[in-house]
């Protein structure tokens, strides 16, 4: 059984595999600089890595005979300008391959399939389940919250030539795609300086403007137009959330300005593109009573954009109520004509508003707690638990000395005070949640209502949601018992009751990992909810779950849907909440096409879980003793790889772990101190660098050593049961099959012998083939992702296309090892380094999910 049928595979294979190489064919063609022939040396190379890993040669061996034979450079500068050029032509070959993907995506997505909305509408209907949808939607929600996490390294300027270039290619356009590819090579890939914090802003806003704004619109149309009373105004089913501008924790660039800016330009942009599709409507609804109605739109619009000093936030009310009062006339007037076309709009300001996307703020809590040390005049340190909370529910405003002003108290009281300025001009969506990540205690949420009352807010209205985020395993164990310690503070309930009893809680899936490995951390995330969940229910509380996921899935990522399909009813279910990060933007929701695909998913595995599953708890009391046991099993292995002595130093000289901060693709430090370690060093970069290890490490690792021992026990055929009988394990399996796929050993297997690191790198192989083995066993699958073909071609295709990428960095790190042991001439050092940056921009675009 396949989960992508063989026709859509075989559309795939003609409309992506063929047309790579024909395009690619052309693409070789292309001079880059001032070599000739680029492409045929490339495919040379390609050969030669093949067959030399085939025969257990090293990297640097490889490289060698591929001069020696092919190149016959003597000099070492012309050999690096070589792999230079090769590095560009093999970025290029990346960027041909994401966009003919997506140039295809609706032809090899079934797009009224299962998990669609047209597969609800069916499901609903034959169901008779009209008025359980409409209860539903009520208050169910998916938001989709872009992060300015640094794991997107194709600049602006690439990732429009990929729009570009997708559509030509989907229109056949051959002459348009051969000036795309030629302006490919003239373009440079290499960000010269690190982004600000509202550069990383501007570039998502993008995609808000172009993707989102318009697939959003779709999907309610496309719900309204089936069940038009199912959807309420006061509670949209599409919302969107931005990070940029407001996310300080870690980042040294962020400060109160960015965020008011960000603010600004996000308002900015919503009301530039309604001001757009007035002017289009303008030119088909021409009839008499809704022109001078459109004209009024879009006067105020103008005004809002060009005229400073206009800004209201009233005017979202407004616009609605007139495109209404258009609407009734163009029904009673007009027969109707071009209705959808002002439905569209009325759907689109009823979801953005003034905000486009709710700015978060996000700090770390023990910023908050340096920060009442030094604004309160009592020894805060000294208190009390029972002392620190009785101060903070009873905190005053405070007025800041401008002359001493600590630079950090100064910041965090004048963002929380500029929420309020938020409010006021974009609407309270505009920005209404502040979220403490690292929370280990009731008493850092407590810290954060504190400094809100310090800000001068007021108890009896504080429109903010508090989000606490855990994030280690530890934390995760211990979030029941903090939040019933909050649900039980008088305080805090009066603050949950003005927020209508609703309470949303940050789970954090990449630190889970790094913290416990594959198991352990997913486990964990899932025990957690079911522990938040009931403790919720106890105190009449909405809980609102709000993951924090990346990429891989090491953090959370790969068949994300399937996981919020497969939760029972044990599992609050009140909304979708998710982070979507630099890279999985692009590749998930690049397009208008994929973005719809995708929100339609979450939407489609939101409302069928509750609508039509009678599954009250997503797993029996023995399926969870059993899954406990796997994940305490995997987490033990896990734990002795990371206790290894050379596991650090392991992933620091063979990985590009060392170079990852110098890549200049996010305004962010790769650790939270300056030091490189692995308690300082975050999820992002440290899963990153086993992806471009090609290892994956944070994948898989724990999982065979688990399923052997089950076996052992002799519990496997339960666990195969399960396996059958449980979307959430399956997708697990599944998604740690996905990680595995991209792993390639030859690449180190030179390390295998190591006297350094021969021991760390055989356990790490030694695993991988035992849980290749055990997962393959379990599911009864004949390869790796053999249920996902197209999936499995296409990983299969961008491995290939960046096997000489990844043996450059190889060789690049090795030459580099050579010279800090003394064993080689350091005079082309900063350029080895070079190389291993910029290779890893390829390697990591090719992998789309791969950090």
């Amino acid at each position: 059984m396949t989960n992508q049928p063989s026709d859509n595979l075989e559309k795939y294979k003609a409309l992506v595999a063929l047309k790579f190489q024909l395009y690619n064919s052309l693409f070789t063609a292309l001079p880059f600089h001032t070599i000739e022939k680029t492409g045929i040396l490339l495919s040379l190379l390609l050969n030669n890595c093949e067959e030399g890993y085939a025969r257990s040669m090293s990297p640097a061996r490889i490289m060698e005979n591929f001069f020696t034979n092919y190149v016959k450079y003597d000099e070492e500068e012309k050999r690096m300008d070589l792999l230079f050029r090769l590095i560009q032509f093999i970025e290029r070959q990346v960027v041909l391959f994401d966009a003919l993907e997506d140039a295809a995506f609706s032809e090899v997505h079934d797009t009224s399939g299962a998990g669609t909305l047209k597969h609800l509408e069916l499901e609903v209907l034959q169901e008779h389940k009209e008025k359980a949808l409409a209860e539903k939607l009520a208050t169910f929600s998916v938001r989709l919250i872009l992060t300015a996490h640094p794991t997107q390294f194709y600049p602006d300027s690439v990732l429009a030539i990929i729009n570009d270039l997708s559509r030509s290619l989907a229109e056949n356009n051959a002459e348009e795609v051969n000036m795309y590819l030629q302006q490919l090579g003239k373009t440079a890939f290499l960000k010269k300086q690190k982004p600000t914090p509202f550069d990383e802003a501007a570039s998502l806003i993008w995609y808000l403007e172009n993707v989102f704004y318009p697939a959003a619109g779709n999907i309610i149309t496309s719900i309204k137009n089936a069940f038009p009373d199912a959807v309420k105004e006061e509670n949209p089913l599409i919302k969107m959330g931005f990070w940029p501008g407001g996310d300080r924790d870690g980042n040294p660039f962020v400060k109160v300005d960015t965020t008011l800016k960000v603010a600004e330009a996000l308002r900015s942009g919503i009301i530039r593109c309604y001001y757009i599709e007035i002017k289009k409507l303008k030119r088909r609804l021409t009839f008499k009573g809704v022109d001078t109605i459109l004209n009024e739109i879009e006067k105020n619009l103008y005004n809002e954009i060009f005229i400073s000093g206009t800004q209201n936030s009233s005017i979202t009310a407004k616009i609605i109520l007139s495109l209404h009062l258009a609407r009734q006339i163009i029904i009673e007037q007009h027969d109707g004509l071009f209705l959808s076309l002002i439905n569209s709009l009325i759907n689109k300001v009823e979801i953005f508003g003034l905000h486009f996307a709710t700015l978060d703020i996000r700090q770390n809590s023990a910023v908050h707690t340096s920060v009442l040390e030094k604004i309160i005049s009592e020894n805060y340190k000294e208190l009390d638990a029972e002392g620190k909370i009785r101060l903070l529910v009873n905190a005053k405003e405070i007025t800041l000395d401008a002359q001493q002003a600590d630079a950090l108290v100064d910041d965090t009281i004048k963002t929380m005070q500029a929420i309020k300025i938020i409010q006021e001009k974009n609407g309270e969506a505009g920005c209404n949640r502040y979220i403490i990540s690292h929370c280990n205690s009731a008493m850092n949420v407590m810290e954060v209502y504190g400094l809100f009352l310090f800000s001068g807010w007021k108890k009896e209205w504080m429109p903010v949601d508090i989000v606490p985020l855990f994030e280690t395993i530890k934390d995760l164990q211990a979030a029941a018992a903090i939040m019933k310690t909050l649900y039980t503070n008088k305080t805090y309930q009066q603050h949950l009751q003005q927020r209508n009893n609703q309470q949303t809680i940050m789970l954090g899936f990449s630190d889970g990992s790094k913290d416990g490995g594959y198991l352990m951390g997913n486990w964990s995330i899932y025990k957690a909810k079911g522990e938040l969940t009931a403790m919720s229910k106890e105190n009449n509380i909405d809980v609102i779950f709000f993951d924090g996921r990346g990429g891989p899935p090491a953090r959370g990522g790969g068949k994300t849907n399937r996981f919020y399909a497969s939760m029972g009813k044990n599992i609050s279910q009140k909304g979708i909440q998710l982070t979507v990060q630099g890279q999985t933007v692009s590749s998930n929701f690049g397009t208008v096409a994929s973005a719809q695909y995708n929100l339609e998913e979450l939407v489609h595995a939101g409302i069928s879980n509750e609508l039509f599953s009678e599954k009250n708890i997503t797993f029996l009391p023995n399926e969870e003793s059993l899954i406990q046991e796997l994940a305490e099993i995997s987490l033990t292995s896990y734990s002795s790889l990371k206790d290894h002595p050379m596991f650090f130093d392991y992933l620091s000289e063979a990985s590009p772990l060392k170079f990852y901060a110098e890549a200049n693709i996010g305004s962010r430090p790769s650790n939270r101190t300056g030091k490189l370690n692995l308690d300082d060093l975050r999820a992002i970069p440290f899963i990153a660098s086993w992806s471009q290890l090609k290892q994956n490490v944070t994948g898989y690792f724990g999982v065979g050593t688990a399923l052997m021992e089950i076996e052992k026990r002799n519990k496997f055929a339960a666990l195969q049961a399960l396996y059958h009988s449980s979307l959430f394990f399956r997708t697990l399996i599944d998604n740690c099959e996905m990680s595995m796929l991209k792993c390639y050993f030859p690449l180190t297997e030179f390390l295998s012998n190591d006297i350094k690191f021969g021991e760390i790198w055989n356990k790490i192989y030694d695993e991988f083939e035992l849980t290749k083995k055990y997962v393959l066993l379990l599911s009864g699958k004949p390869a790796l992702m053999s249920e996902y073909p197209i999936d499995q071609l296409s990983i299969s295709m961008r491995e290939r296309i960046v096997l000489p990428l990844v043996t450059i960095q190889q060789f690049a790190i090795t030459q580099l090892r050579k010279m800090e042991a003394g064993l080689a001439d350091k005079t082309t050092q900063s350029k080895y380094e070079k190389m291993v940056i910029r290779a890893s921009f390829g390697i990591i675009n090719a992998g789309r999910n791969s950090v």
